[in-house]
């Protein structure tokens, strides 16, 4: 990877939906060998797709928390991540250092749905010992960018 495609990547992390032209204009090539980057770069694994980020109150799932997941069987833990994985409502899961092993970002619409994840989804899952839950307030931050280093 070089200047010229960190440099498309830092423009396609601000916006993804950019047309090439545009992407080509801003770092001076022509839209075809910006396309041809681009493919280059998804075809490596650099780039593994593209989102859309909606507005979490227009789908009645403003609330986020984070569960702390504590299993049975440390060495298990693979099978409890995959299993947390497939609930519809967990955004992210993440194998932890420390005394939980499992940390899930969830996003529900209030308490009670919560709750139900929590009792029938999380919980029922045989390797799962405990679990502590933290109700997000508010957020200043969130973003699944990659600081990339300065082109420039």
């Amino acid at each position: 990877m070089d200047k010229t495609d960190l440099q498309i990547l830092q423009i396609l992390q601000k916006k993804a939906r950019i047309p090439n032209v545009e992407v080509a204009r801003a770092i001076g090539m022509a839209p075809s060998a910006v396309l041809e980057r681009i493919k280059k770069l998804e075809a490596a694994g650099v780039i593994q797709g593209y989102e859309v980020r909606l507005n979490p109150d227009m789908f009645k799932c403003a609330m986020v928390a984070f569960v702390h997941v504590m299993v049975s069987d440390p060495a298990g833990f693979t099978c409890t991540g995959r299993a947390l994985a497939a609930i519809d409502q967990v955004q992210e899961v993440h194998y932890l250092t420390g005394e939980d092993c499992l940390m899930a970002k969830l996003r529900v619409a209030d308490n009670k749905e919560l709750e139900t994840v929590l009792h029938s989804r999380i919980n029922c899952l045989n390797t799962v010992v405990s679990t502590r839950t933290h109700i997000v307030l508010s957020t200043f931050k969130e973003s699944a960018k990659i600081m990339l280093a300065r082109t420039t």
